[in-house]
């Protein structure tokens, strides 16, 4: 019979710990051990530069420290309530205010924010995504400029527009904003934070020195929900409470619907204002099946707030996709109290969910991105509300497919502002979809298109393979065109497709 040496036995065991206090146990050395790498990686930066990055280091180590705590989803998915009458406002049923003093007076009191952080990469682009031009030549930030520009040419105010820029396009913007300089319009930006990736495998940074322009794959801006603490940071949160400002309207660069919109301005500083003050406002509108994976809002614990499909269990994203279920989505398009937002973070409440990112690097390193969405701070403002604006204020400009949309004749470009044209029976945009292989970048898209075609009556456009079209091509209903593999269908100048397929090949050669 096998002996058991109880002493020895003894000697080599611990007292049983449960699985959690092991957990806790991990969870200590790894916040430890990244703290360690971080003041290493402090110790690099250049004297005038190291107290900020050392608060920059400061604030990533609390978003990691919160990551480790965190077990599972952020919701409880039987803890979702029904959305309360009145947490989204219809947006017909706002005010319209009509006297030009008033709006004058309603616009010296806001900031426009834009989200101007990424790169023109995944179109195939170089530089700031701000910069590709999208309509007669101009830009997304020429566009954004202009209407601004306009408002305050028109109504005799002085709004001013703040870019938030990342490692990625600040040095780039700043070259480009230059050239606005005589324009009615004072541009302000500031830099986000630059955080270091860190991999999977050991949970320590990827970074090793200072120096983000040496190794740029190793650092990553931590997403949108960053924008509160370093627009604080950067003392322009202050200045403007200074200057009697109110509110922010903040959202993506790429929305070309993101306008000011006089409607909601009023709602929150006019005269139709119930008595409540509205913190916090999150522009949502009816999602489609297009967009299914957008973030939506949710009752949950007596708050509003934003979920997005990270935070869903994975036995519910069928139900979060659910069009039925979750009828609104978030554009992103924001509108916040400056006071409001300077108190939550000074009291340390801007508490937002973790998005956790993973990603692989080119030399095959497996790593996470934590980050977090604007939208989520929601949940820590008083008498937050949605409002449920038209389609039209959600106009993001992502893939070319998008871009085909606002080079099209669907819509007309007046100050900067692009007006859906009234010969569209439709309020919804036709839904396109245009193959990878073929059309992705911007260049080769554009390669593609004599002139891009008429679309005011199409509905549904799919094209797959070497295609190309010629002037004047009008395309009506569904149309689906598809070129195998080897085939090229050339569609002729002056050409009306309603509701076809064509496939195989198709060329049209000179003779």
């Amino acid at each position: 019979m096998l002996q058991v040496d109880e002493k020895k036995n003894r000697t080599h065991s611990r007292v049983p710990s449960d699985a959690k206090e092991f957990h806790e146990v991990t969870k200590r050395d790894a916040l430890r051990q990244l703290e360690r790498e971080l003041e290493n990686l402090v110790k690099t930066a250049p004297d005038d530069k190291k107290d900020n990055f050392k608060d920059e280091m400061k604030s990533f180590a609390s978003l990691f420290g919160r990551f480790l705590q965190e077990d599972g989803p952020s919701v409880e998915w039987n803890r979702i309530e029904k959305l309360p009458d009145g947490a989204v406002k219809e947006y017909a049923s706002l005010n319209s205010p009509s006297n030009n003093e008033e709006i004058r007076a309603m616009l010296n009191k806001l900031v426009v924010v834009k989200l101007n952080g990424g790169l023109g990469t995944s179109m195939g682009c170089h530089g700031p995504k701000s910069v590709i031009p999208v309509r007669n030549d101009l830009t997304f930030l020429d566009l954004t400029v202009q209407q601004i520009e306009n408002l305050n040419k028109t109504y005799g105010a002085n709004v001013p527009l703040v870019l938030m820029n990342s490692f990625n396009t600040d040095e780039d913007t700043e070259k480009i904003v230059r050239k606005y300089t005589g324009f009615q319009v004072n541009i302000y930006s500031f830099n986000q934070s630059c955080f270091p990736r860190i991999s999977r495998d050991s949970l320590l940074p990827v970074a090793r020195r200072y120096e983000v322009a040496d190794n740029m794959e190793a650092w990553y801006p931590p997403g949108h929900g960053d924008f509160y603490e370093s627009f604080q940071n950067s003392g322009l949160l202050k200045q403007f409470i200074k200057e009697g400002r109110e509110y922010l309207f903040l959202s993506n660069i790429d929305n070309l619907g993101a306008t000011i919109d006089f409607k909601i301005l009023d709602r929150l500083l006019g005269k139709s204002q119930d008595g409540v003050c509205h913190e916090f406002v999150m522009e949502v509108t009816d999602k489609t099946r297009a967009d299914v994976k957008g973030g939506t809002l949710i009752q949950y614990e007596n708050k509003l707030r934003l979920l997005e499909i990270a935070q869903v269990p994975n036995e519910h994203v069928d139900d979060f996709k659910s069009v039925k279920t979750f009828k609104f989505f978030n554009t992103n398009n924001i509108w916040a109290k400056l006071d409001a937002i300077e108190r939550v973070l000074n009291e340390n409440r801007m508490n937002m969910e973790i998005i956790v990112n993973n990603k692989t690097l080119e030399n095959g390193l497996r790593v996470i991105q934590l980050e977090t969405a604007v939208g989520a701070a929601m949940k820590v403002f008083e008498n937050a509300i949605g409002i449920n604006v038209p389609r039209s204020r959600f106009l993001p400009v992502k893939k070319t497919s998008d871009l085909l949309l606002v080079m099209s004749n669907l819509y007309s470009l007046k100050n900067g502002s692009l007006i859906m044209s009234p010969q569209r029976m439709f309020p919804t945009t036709p839904l396109v979809k245009l193959g990878d292989n073929h059309f992705s970048k911007v260049k080769e898209f554009l390669g593609r298109f004599a002139n891009i075609p008429d679309i005011i009556e199409l509905d549904h456009l799919t094209v797959s393979g070497d295609v190309t079209f010629g002037r004047g091509v009008s395309l009506r209903g569904t149309v689906i065109i598809i070129a195998n593999h080897g085939d090229r269908i050339d569609i002729p100048p002056g050409a009306i497709l309603e509701n076809k397929i064509v496939s195989g090949n198709m060329r049209i050669l000179d003779h």
